[in-house]
């Protein structure tokens, strides 16, 4: 079997119409404009220079040049991105936005490009968090608006924890290395990266979620999501997703994960507006 037959194969059990000519996925693309959090590293952060950088800014990249257009990214508090969205400020949000079912109940998602877990850091001299039972008694920082702001709010009397939200992830980071807080509740790639940047601090428990990172879009905006989202499976296929995976966070996703696995329609299986219709890709 040759590399084309291969390929077609593997398409048509993913449930994909693939078509292998040079040519865009759309033509007379129109430009994007996008929003992230800049202050989330290694995802979006201010570069020496000018402008931002990081995973996330270079993933938004390549879906422009993989629909033969050009992207504005905008940064700003993480906070402000949905209100942005809905406002018609942006096409989408570019940001590490975690796909959940109520979220997903007013915004349309891509398929996850990452898998999230949740990540404690902690002082490095601070007592370890075998469990979610050790929380008990100690106070959480936490990003305003983010995932890791419902998760302390949903399971705070549970396991008899307290709170503080702050404007960026780097504050609630700065919180425990300051004695305000006893943990920030972070992504684990972003975790992974303030325990390296800051010798102050280190990893503690992960939470295991099942839960990706998704492209978030306007709930009226389909179109716009279908072709953004092609575009991402054109880039998973090609490896792009993976190699930024390896030069931002140090490791190659496993076979099965988010960053390496095309699915089978748009959208993320199981939650409100996914979509199962097969998709026909035309990948640069």
């Amino acid at each position: 079997m040759n590399r084309n037959s291969r390929i077609f194969s593997f398409a048509s059990r993913c449930g994909l119409t693939l078509l292998l000519a040079g040519a865009g996925l759309a033509h007379a693309a129109q430009p994007l404009t996008t929003g992230v959090d800049a202050t989330f590293a290694p995802h979006a952060m201010p570069k020496l220079g000018g402008g931002l950088d990081g995973f996330n800014i270079e993933l938004g990249q390549a879906l422009a040049k993989q629909l033969g257009t050009t992207i504005t990214i905008e940064g700003t508090e993480y906070a402000a991105l949905i209100p942005g969205l809905n406002a018609k400020k942006y096409d989408f949000v570019l940001a590490p936005t975690t796909a959940t079912e109520e979220r997903a109940r007013a915004l349309l998602f891509s398929e996850g490009y990452l898998n999230t877990d949740y990540t404690f850091v902690i002082a490095k001299s601070g007592k370890d968090i075998s469990g979610l039972d050790d929380l008990k008694g100690r106070k959480l920082a936490v990003n305003k608006g983010s995932a890791y702001e419902n998760w302390a709010r949903d399971n705070a009397a549970k396991y008899g924890f307290k709170y503080d939200v702050y404007a960026s992830n780097a504050d609630a980071v700065q919180a425990v290395q300051s004695g305000r807080a006893d943990a920030n509740l972070a992504g684990n790639t972003v975790a992974a990266w303030a325990a390296k940047q800051n010798p102050a601090v280190r990893t503690s428990y992960t939470i295991k979620t099942g839960l990706v990172w998704a492209l978030a879009f306007r709930l009226d905006d389909k179109e716009g999501r279908n072709r953004v989202s092609s575009a991402l499976k054109c880039l998973k296929q090609d490896g792009t997703v993976s190699k930024l995976a390896q030069k931002w966070f140090g490791f190659t996703p496993p076979a099965g994960a988010a960053a390496v696995t095309v699915t089978p329609g748009q959208g993320v299986p199981d939650l409100p507006g996914y979509d199962a219709t097969p998709v026909e890709l035309r990948c640069s």
